[in-house]
Formats: C-alpha cells, structure tokens, sequence
C-alpha cells in the first residue's frame, strides 16, 4: 500500500514539475515578447507614411520573414516551417518548404489558421526546374503551364501539390507565439502568429513578391 501511494505521489510531483516548466517558459517568452513594436511603430520610427511595392523576404536559416516597403526593412517577424528540412520539394506530402521566387496569389481572411496568404508555387520555374530532375512527368509540366496562363495561382493536380501559404497559427496561438525557441511543425507552408499575419494581411495585396531561401 505504501509502495502504491510513492508511486502516485512520484507521478503527481513528475506531473506538477513538467506543468510548472512549460508554464516557465511561456512566461518567459511573453517577457522576451513584450517589447516587440507594432507594424505602425516601426513605420513611424523608420519615417514611412504608407508601404510602397510591399515585399517579403524569408530566410529558413534564420527562422524569420523581413516585411519590405521599397528596399527598407520595416519589420521583422519570427517564423516556422516545414517539419522536413530538406531544400527541394518533391512532392505534396514531404512537408517541405519550398525555396524560390513567389508571388502571393490568394488571401483568406477565415483561414483555419487564423488568416493566410496562397504562394504561387509551383509557379514557371518550379515545373521547369521539377521536370528537368524527374520529378513532375511532362503531362505535369504542361498541365502546369496552360493552368497558369488563366489563374493567378497554381495548378494543383500534380505530384508537387499547391498547397502553400504564409499563414497563423490558430486555437494555440497563444502558446507558439510565446514559446522562447523555434521548432517547425508545419506541412509546408510558413507560419507566423496570428498578430504577425495581421499586420502583414493589411499592408500586402495579389501579386506582393515573396522569396524564400534557404
């Protein structure tokens, strides 16, 4: 009887301290947040009345998006990704983010994760650069191409999917954005906290260029 009641009063305490450091670091990262500007902020600190030929650059290295009005950077946001790492794409379902030059093709304002921005991809280049490596059949290629002659963005039915977006996090927003350190979790797509892709839904519009690198 003594042996069961250490036992449970082992798993309470084990239960407790995991509680307790997971609680930590999400009041550790809320301090660490706490003096983030706003989109505002930094334009008014940086001179800027408005965002002119809006751009995104991402960096997976680095884990972060940098909003551009011209050649000035105006912010910079911490960001996640594919739970792969691999730097090629292969196909719909490797979970990897692809690199290259985008350009945002679909805004949602009701996304599943909060709000989302739809990459072009694969665009031109990537069907090219996918055929010429065997990875897309010339069926693919084609079907790529004739689909974006007549929509902004791309053509879903082909092994590399369409499927990626610069989006929120969602229901457990509250928890990643805070989190003191980055891990990606994602299918694919760049995710950002929901108060990021706020600030970044209201400034860029169809066509913002976006370049991903890595």
């Amino acid at each position: 009887m003594n042996r069961h009641k250490d036992l449970i009063r082992k798993i309470i305490y084990f239960s407790i301290s995991i509680i307790l450091f997971f609680a930590g670091m999400i009041i550790y990262g809320i301090i660490l947040n706490s003096g983030e500007k706003t989109l505002e902020e930094e334009m008014r600190d940086k001179g800027l009345k408005e965002m002119k030929n809006v751009s995104i650059f991402i960096d997976k290295s680095n884990y972060s998006l940098q909003l551009y009005s011209d050649t000035i950077l105006v912010k910079e946001y911490k960001a996640v990704f594919g739970k792969n790492s691999e730097k090629i794409k292969r196909c719909k379902n490797d979970f990897v983010t692809p690199s290259g030059k985008f350009k945002i093709c679909e805004m949602n304002d009701s996304s599943e994760f909060h709000k989302s921005l739809r990459l072009d991809f694969p665009n031109i280049h990537d069907a090219s650069e996918a055929f010429k490596s065997s990875i897309i059949t010339k069926e693919e290629f084609n079907a790529i191409i004739e689909y974006m002659k007549t929509n902004k963005c791309s053509y879903p039915g082909t092994k590399l999917g369409a499927d990626i977006y610069i989006h929120g996090i969602g229901d457990y927003n509250f928890i990643f954005k805070n989190l003191p350190f980055t891990f990606n979790w994602t299918n694919g797509s760049i995710a950002i906290s929901d108060e990021s892709i706020d600030e970044i839904f209201s400034v860029v519009s169809i066509g913002t260029p976006v370049e991903v690198t890595h």
